[in-house]
């Protein structure tokens, strides 16, 4: 059972990660939701369509393609022809001018001839022919041979006849307000429905449509719809190249001119056998990679102006030259005022219609038609999923700063492998949802970042603002796996306690007033220089009375922290030294404080009751510490270390003081007193040390007379030292101790 909770208990510290993880799987599966139409998310729509257009418009060759040319309806020509509509007699010869003068492959009309030509003369023949009165013989013949001749539409039929002419018409698709209408012929099918259906391709179905003159399809030797498919943001990207009409299927205007051109009687759908791309149409020698609903992106190939524009009264006049239109397609359109067909498309939001078919017919003939994947709704959540768990995991345990990186990373890897996609295999896969997801994590991570940290600020100033540094408390913000340290742990560290001597005989000649500020221009300046970041990096475990209780190692990894806490109790005794010149000058008295430190294995930790809790440590070297500085009275010294905190520390100058056996504890310590640092201890100071450790050697070897020669021999700024050993011989040679004393003096108070 208890290896069981183990294996599902979560590491200290890795709660909060979990959140950030949780919360961005979160937004991945809102993303998955939108890419199998189960929520509708408007922004990653709009902009998939805007990032559609970036790589379009980065890629597209915007150039002249010439083998595509617009026979302009423009200002010119109205100018010297006349308004639009022009007779019909007038168009067929302007296709009899393509066709047999300038040898155009194919004519292409981006306009539908619906109704029937109105003319005066016309009407006056019909009435004439219905009037009673006209009872001549030769006058009816007469009526019959002139009809013929001013009937325009039979005219432009018969110029048609035998040549390569595709009309134009549209389709209306359900839901539109004219759906149901049908109006003229519709031109033969292009493919077999059941043929399309059977490969699993279903095109788009209509409910109604607007075409051409019966007399005037059947003269064609063609027709296509010329209905796009609008996105939602109203931008023309593709078109429906097959449709559906009562259980038969038509082609789109710029399928059906490629198809004359090819010379294919129909229009074969195949499964492809693409990774990429599920639907082939299959046109002559031609294939076009299409979606299953027939649907293709048009290739455009730059601005407005990528194809020759010929003016239609020239073609007419014959001023063309003849090499400019010779085994083109020639596409009828306008760019006169108030007859412009224009269209919002990635490449302009006012782009004439009649070219966005000159750049599907260009990209077709090309080869240039993206490809866009059968299963893309699929790859799209499986892209999705895969990078949200990467990212969701790897940001959530990231820094902030990584996580820009990681985010700005991933962002770039994945729109290189995408445009090497779009300019490779001519793929495209969606970009905007997986770098909108990306930019979304990111944003969720850096303001769960941002509360967690400004969380975790509050938190360590709360815990250890009265403990360490500002400068501590930064640099444990930006590295929070030092909160483990909070719930309890086991360090090498070094612990402190530092005593006034003889306070109880000061505080009884102060006024409390007097007491508590003295007590706040001592503690204030000590703490200072414990905890201060660029020298020491010490914690203030307690304030106990006048004692200071602090350590090193805890709540930051300190791997000096034995030299930090030696350096900074050296420092403290010259501290003490000028405080005293003040206190003095405040009528205070002197002050005099005595120093123990220990190092060794310790617990640190957030610990206390229920109801109030501290950062503390706890141990025997703690205890140890605090032994030690009660010594200090003992021996004279200011100051008191363990042997573990000597050998612990570097450059600095120790004299040992003796062996001893504390209360409590049953193995002996060596103790030390730190003289300085080696580069600012004197020859004479070394000197003594080498005196006393003389002495203490022979103290051990119990030879009294030798030993007490030396002691005599010492300073007097040692005479408390001298005193206790000198009182000590004389109570050995009272009492020898014997062969088997190993120089150890055990204490038995604290």
């Amino acid at each position: 059972m208890k290896n069981f909770k183990k294996f599902f208990s979560i590491p200290a510290g890795w709660l909060p990660h979990i959140v950030r993880i949780g919360l961005g799987l979160g937004v991945v599966c809102l993303f998955l939701l939108h890419s199998n139409h189960v929520v509708k998310l408007p922004l990653l729509d709009s902009a998939e369509g805007s990032l559609y257009d970036w790589r379009l418009r980065a890629t597209m060759p915007a150039d002249i393609y010439d083998k595509v040319v617009i026979i302009d309806i423009d200002e010119k020509s109205l100018k010297e022809e006349g308004r639009w509509p022009w007779g019909r007699e007038r168009m067929g010869d302007l296709v009899r001018k393509l066709t047999d003068r300038y040898k155009v492959k194919v004519v292409g009309m981006d306009v539908v001839f619906a109704e029937p030509e109105s003319q005066y003369s016309m009407k006056i023949i019909e009435r004439l022919s219905r009037n009673e009165e006209v009872q001549s013989k030769e006058m009816r013949m007469l009526l019959n041979r002139l009809q013929p001749l001013l009937d325009g539409d039979r005219a432009f039929a018969k110029k048609m006849q035998g040549r390569d002419v595709v009309l134009g018409y549209y389709f209306k698709q359900e839901g539109h307000m004219e759906e149901g209408i049908q109006a003229g012929k519709l031109p033969p099918p292009a493919c077999d429905l059941a043929q399309a259906a059977e490969q699993g391709m279903q095109p788009k179905v209509a409910s109604g449509y607007g075409a051409n003159l019966p007399l005037l399809q059947d003269a064609a030797a063609g027709g296509g719809h010329f209905i796009p498919n609008v996105d939602s943001d109203g931008i023309i990207r593709s078109i429906p190249l097959l449709m559906s009409y009562q259980g038969k299927c038509y082609e789109a205007l710029s399928l059906a001119i490629l198809r004359r051109m090819q010379n294919a009687p129909r229009v074969i759908v195949e499964q492809s056998g693409d990774a990429w791309s599920k639907f082939n149409l299959h046109v002559g020698d031609l294939q076009i990679p299409v979606t299953a609903n027939a649907s293709a992106l048009i290739p455009y190939r730059g601005h407005q102006g990528s194809f020759p524009y010929v003016s239609a009264v020239d073609v007419l006049k014959e001023r063309v030259e003849f090499r400019k239109l010779e085994g083109t397609v020639a596409l009828l359109g306008t760019s006169a005022a108030g007859l412009l067909d224009l269209r919002a498309t990635p490449v302009g939001s006012a782009y004439a219609g009649v070219e966005a078919h000159a750049n599907m017919i260009a990209g077709m003939l090309e080869g240039e038609v993206k490809k866009t994947p059968t299963a893309i709704a699929g790859m799209e959540s499986w892209l999705l999923l895969v990078l949200g768990l990467i990212v969701s995991v790897l940001l959530g345990r990231a820094a902030p700063m990584q996580v820009m990186w990681l985010a700005l990373a991933a962002s770039a890897l994945l729109t290189i492998a995408n445009l090497m996609l779009w300019i490779g295999p001519s793929v495209v896969m969606p970009l905007a949802s997986p770098l909108l997801l990306i930019g979304a994590l990111f944003v969720l991570n850096m303001s769960y970042g941002f509360l967690s940290e400004e969380r975790t600020k509050r938190l360590y100033k709360d815990r250890f603002g009265q403990y360490v540094s500002p400068e501590v408390i930064e640099e444990m913000i930006a590295n929070p796996q030092l909160l483990e340290s909070m719930e309890g742990t086991s360090r090498n560290m070094t612990v402190l306690f530092s005593d006034i001597r003889n306070f109880t005989t000061i505080s009884e000649g102060m006024e409390p007033k007097q007491l508590m500020r003295m007590m706040n221009e001592y503690l204030t300046p000590m703490t200072r220089l414990i905890i201060d970041k660029n020298k020491y990096q010490g914690t203030i475990d307690k304030y106990i009375g006048d004692a200071i209780m602090a350590f090193w190692g805890a709540p930051l990894f300190d791997e000096q922290h034995a030299q930090h806490g030696v350096l900074a109790a050296l420092e403290m005794q010259q501290l003490a030294a000028q405080l005293t010149i003040q206190f003095k000058a405040h009528g205070w008295a002197e002050i005099h404080i005595g120093v123990g430190l220990n190092t060794g294995s310790m617990a640190v930790g957030n610990m206390g009751s229920s109801f109030r809790r501290a950062y503390t440590v706890l141990g025997d070297p703690v205890n140890l510490a605090a032994r030690l500085e009660g010594l200090t009275k003992e021996y004279g010294v200011g100051i008191l270390v363990s042997e573990s905190t000597r050998d612990a520390t570097t450059g600095i100058v120790y004299r040992e003081l003796d062996r001893v056996r504390v209360k409590g504890k049953g193995q002996a310590v060596s103790i030390y007193e730190p003289v300085g640092i080696a580069a600012d201890v004197s020859a004479e100071q070394q000197s003594l040390i080498t005196q006393f450790e003389q002495a203490l050697k022979h103290y051990r070897a119990q030879q009294w007379d030798e030993a007490e020669a030396i002691l005599q021999s010492m300073p007097k700024k040692d005479a408390v030292l001298v005193k206790l050993y000198m009182k000590r011989i004389a109570e050995k040679r009272e009492h020898p101790p014997g062969q088997e004393w190993d120089g150890v003096t055990s204490f038995t108070t604290k």
